[in-house]
């Protein structure tokens, strides 16, 4: 059977500490409900974009990339158009050029956002350009609703031309409704919606039904709430929070079509916008910077570097072989790697540790599988004679499983920024960028979280967590440790309270609470990064991140360098 509706509004754990389903988890409700396609609409991120194209393209899913995009209303002339920071719109991408509108967008939020405090875009900014975006008008957390809530329906009408004129033929006036939301009927309808049904038709602006999906099933909306709480450092008990509906759940087909029964052309819309957009990221080959010009001229330049670090490299040692061991293995390993096509990757790496030579700044002999290869010997990249040690190159690259090169780099802890910044100054500040981590609410942690939002006591919740193995090398998940613990049976039988931690903390574990930036990964592109991968800043760094992790930024395209700074090295 077609499908009638699709959901075009939903928050994975990529929106941080406000979605509560994993990507992974997505997939396996679409196939439950059997819907062939589904929007991930992120609050202000594109965190996830890589990794939903793939898992959801993998499972015969169509994948569409979207965000929710907090947008600040400037003045307009001497009409001033006003509107909170936080009044959101959903904007989908329909093609390639709206996914790289989509990257800039993100990517501006962070590194200029329109307001302090929160990332955000101005309407003007949004307006600029628009091709191949679809908009949806953000429901009740849009600004339109909200002008219409307050009763001001020339705001409202001021908005939706601002945004008919910005969107021509891509914009949907987005309409919610909420059973369980006490501002709205019996029917789930709030207030304003004959207004925002009117101005609709009276535009013919067409609408579209969405359900704000933030959790799996109805079951987990106790869960989400702690998350809620978790998240605004509130209490479960506080009546002055956020909060948001039962309803905000992955409502199968049938119970969408039942509550918009009276607009099915509501319903409709979404199947016909999930069929306008036909685009999805896809993994891309790496793309390094040209160090030396054309390709040729890097393998050259590689060639004859080697070579030449050979020869002051031998002067320099009582050489472990016969001078012609050395060569024919030099010879061996650059024929590999020029074959394999990172020539560049070398002379990059070699480049700026040869520029932290000079410059005094201490950097490691070399770790890894790195300390293998001859070139890297030769190159200075690596202090290590690997013959004189018996280590091998194929550890390091085997041409029979292709994979990117990976040097460990150690550096002075107090100098390695400079490093860093030499680099952005040699390739160009929008070229480099270090890479997004994400933490998680491991087993612990969710627990003591859960606790405190329920207002346990200190100790009771520090006790529980106690009774939770600690291995760092190899984590023990909370079901595991409540499996092969039977003291938590017995504080389950103790205390209420502690099943409903428990419960509510299994739901939780796992979910995505904060980002920060990757100790050491740092990546350099042959272009604008944000024409690759869309960038996130953290609040408490000037260097731009990536919005994909490590997992997923090499998929992107982007090769990743280390730069770790090692307190060891800095004491030495």
């Amino acid at each position: 059977m077609p499908a009638s509706f699709i959901h075009l509004h939903v928050h994975s754990s990529y929106s941080l500490a406000e979605g509560a389903i994993p990507v992974s988890r997505l997939k396996t409700l679409c196939e439950a409900v059997q819907m062939p396609a589904v929007a991930v609409t992120d609050t202000n991120n594109l965190f996830g974009a890589l990794e939903v194209a793939e898992t959801f393209a993998g499972a015969g899913i169509q994948p569409i990339i979207g965000m929710e995009l907090p947008v600040v209303y400037e003045s307009d002339g001497d009409q001033p158009v006003k509107a909170a920071a936080s009044s959101r719109l959903v904007l989908l991408a329909q093609n390639e050029a709206g996914y790289q509108r989509l990257m800039a967008l993100a990517s501006q939020s962070f590194l200029k956002p329109a307001a302090q405090h929160e990332p955000c875009v101005g309407l003007l900014d949004l307006c600029q350009k628009t091709d191949g975006l679809i908009c949806l008008t953000g429901g009740i957390d849009g600004p339109i609703d909200r002008a219409l809530a307050k009763g001001d329906r020339r705001l409202a009408s001021k908005i939706v031309d601002r945004l008919t004129a910005a969107f021509p033929n891509r914009l949907y006036l987005e309409l919610n409704r909420a059973p369980s939301d006490p501002r709205t009927d019996g029917s789930g309808r709030f207030a304003w919606e004959s207004a925002l049904v009117s101005e609709a038709y009276a535009r013919d602006i067409p609408l579209v039904a969405t359900n704000t999906v933030y959790f799996a099933t109805e079951a987990d909306h106790d869960a989400h709430d702690a998350l809620l709480c978790i998240a605004d450092g509130a209490y479960i008990s506080q009546d002055d929070r956020r909060r948001v509906p039962r309803d905000a759940w992955f409502k199968p087909e049938d119970a969408m079509l039942a509550l918009f029964a009276d607009l099915p052309e509501a319903t409709a819309n979404t199947v016909e916008i999930a069929h306008r957009c036909a685009f999805r990221p896809r993994l891309a080959a790496p793309l390094l910077p040209s160090f030396a010009g054309d390709k040729s001229a890097e393998d050259d330049a590689l060639r004859a570097a080697a070579r030449e670090g050979l020869n002051a490299r031998l002067k320099a040692i009582d050489p472990a072989e016969e001078r012609s061991v050395y060569d024919a293995r030099l010879e061996h390993e650059l024929d590999v790697i020029v074959r394999m096509g990172f020539s560049g990757y070398f002379l990059i790496v070699s480049d700026f540790i040869k520029w932290a030579k000079a410059h005094d700044i201490p950097v490691g002999p070399g770790r890894g599988s790195g300390a293998g290869s001859l070139v890297a010997y030769a190159l200075t990249i690596t202090d290590l004679d690997p013959l004189r040690y018996g280590l091998l190159f194929e550890r390091f690259l085997n041409p029979e499983r292709v994979s990117m090169p990976d040097f460990d780099i150690d550096f002075c802890q107090d100098r390695r920024d400079e490093v860093i910044t030499y680099v952005q100054q040699k390739y160009g500040d929008d070229r480099v960028a270090q890479i997004i981590t994400f933490g998680k609410l491991q087993a612990r942690a969710v627990l003591r979280d859960v606790g405190r939002v329920l207002q346990m006591p200190f100790g009771q919740v520090d006790r529980l967590c106690k009774i939770v193995p600690n291995n760092p090398a190899n984590p023990v998940t909370l079901k595991e440790a409540i499996d092969g613990e039977p003291r938590f049976a017995e504080e389950r039988k103790a205390d209420p309270q502690v099943d409903t931690l428990l419960v509510t903390a299994l739901k939780l574990e796992g979910l995505y609470r904060h980002a920060s930036t990757h100790a050491a990964g740092v990546v350099i592109g042959d272009r604008p990064l944000q024409e690759i991968v869309p960038l996130y800043l953290d609040p408490r760094s000037d260097m731009p991140a990536t919005q994909f992790n490590m997992k997923w930024v090499e998929p992107a395209g982007l090769v990743k360098f280390d730069f770790l700074g090692l307190k060891t090295l800095t004491v030495i």
